[in-house]
């Protein structure tokens, strides 16, 4: 399960999103009392106790802004959990462990994007099963980058790229 690598929130954006977020709005950071949330920063769960902020993140508008894309209507923009302070980024994940925030039975989608910032197509997928649509999607030689979405709420969990 090494071949594809989950991207978080790069830093540059979360040096942004932790003054104002993509929707306009400032960064309003709280205590985690239970934990859990979903970090976008770090790919793992946040812990009781640590500081997070919930903002409004375009993920497909930031990747179209570095590499002059124009992904026009497939603009969106959701909620990310990231935490309040910068952290270090996510750690070296090891070719046995499943992908951030994955558990059976749970379901994702997975949405494919072309160079030209535009969809390709989607898949519902149950956990695990990533790594089986990440490989289908890069079968298509026009599949720049792939997200992956909770069908929950529809929030970014992170990306993936052309290896």
């Amino acid at each position: 399960m090494d071949t594809f690598t989950p991207r978080a929130v790069e830093p540059a954006a979360l040096t942004a999103l932790r003054s104002a977020d993509d929707a306009g709005r400032p960064f309003a950071p709280y205590t985690a009392e239970e934990g859990g949330e979903p970090l976008r920063c770090c790919l793992r769960r946040a812990v009781p106790g640590e500081r997070v902020g919930l903002v409004s993140y375009a993920p497909l508008r930031r990747w179209a802004a570095d590499t002059g894309a124009a992904p026009g209507a497939y603009d969106e923009v959701g909620p990310v959990f990231v935490h309040a302070e910068e952290c270090g980024g996510p750690e070296e994940r090891q070719p046995s462990e499943a992908y951030p925030f994955e558990r059976a039975g749970v379901l994702r989608t997975v949405r494919r994007y072309g160079a030209d910032g535009r969809i390709l197509g989607g898949r519902l997928v149950e956990l695990p099963g990533l790594e089986e649509a990440f490989a289908d999607a890069f079968t298509d030689p026009d599949v720049a980058l792939v997200h992956v979405r909770a069908v929950e709420y529809g929030c970014f969990l992170f990306e993936v790229r052309r290896p």
